[in-house]
């Protein structure tokens, strides 16, 4: 029961705490579950995360629940879930009672303004920390990240595209490093 809470209060903070979206939380990911508790490598999360994206639902229950089930199961899963709405249902519920009564004060916009550019700093930090375990090697720069950043940033192609192009891309330098007798890091153990 004591893993239960401990993942149900870690969850609580990634859901109390991740302002501006999903990629709000990857610095919260990174310094808690694979830092501080070890749940998860830097890899796992950014699959995890990946995936998350990639299905239908809230980001950061879909990476909560992945996380959960690795830590206790099915369980674990759902614990994680329902830690990483709770904060959310709460704050949603005040903000509703009271922003109407208090969006027009000039504070009120600051600090909304403020949190946006803290999201971005967060963002970068997290970026930045997690640049080694998504970019493996030069292969996967060249081939995959500059290709797919330049078609998400200068056309209108479909996220749902570039994430089954990036994976294909994956899956064919793997095996083509394989076939190639390379030690890459995308190898598979026969």
């Amino acid at each position: 029961m004591r893993d239960y809470l401990k993942l149900f209060w870690a969850f609580i903070k990634v859901g109390g705490l991740t302002f501006g979206g999903g990629y709000a939380m990857l610095p919260i990911l990174q310094k808690d579950i694979v830092e501080k508790y070890g749940w998860a490598s830097e890899e796992e999360v950014m699959d995890y995360y990946a995936m998350a994206q990639c299905l239908p639902g809230i980001i950061m229950v879909n990476t909560s629940t992945f996380i959960g089930r690795k830590v206790k199961g099915v369980r674990g899963g759902i614990v994680a879930a329902l830690g990483s709405t709770f904060p959310s249902l709460v704050i949603i519920t005040i903000i509703a009672m009271c922003l109407s009564a208090f969006a027009h004060y000039q504070v009120v916009q600051d600090a909304f303004a403020g949190i946006r550019v803290c999201v971005v700093i967060l963002i970068v930090n997290a970026v930045v920390k997690l640049w080694k375990s998504v970019i493996a090697d030069w292969k996967c720069l060249v081939i995959i990240f500059l290709p797919i950043c330049a078609l998400s940033l200068f056309t209108d192609v479909s996220p749902v595209l570039l994430v089954v192009a990036a994976a294909l891309a994956g899956i064919i330098i793997s095996l083509l490093g394989s076939k190639h007798g390379g030690s890459g890091e995308g190898e598979r153990p026969e």
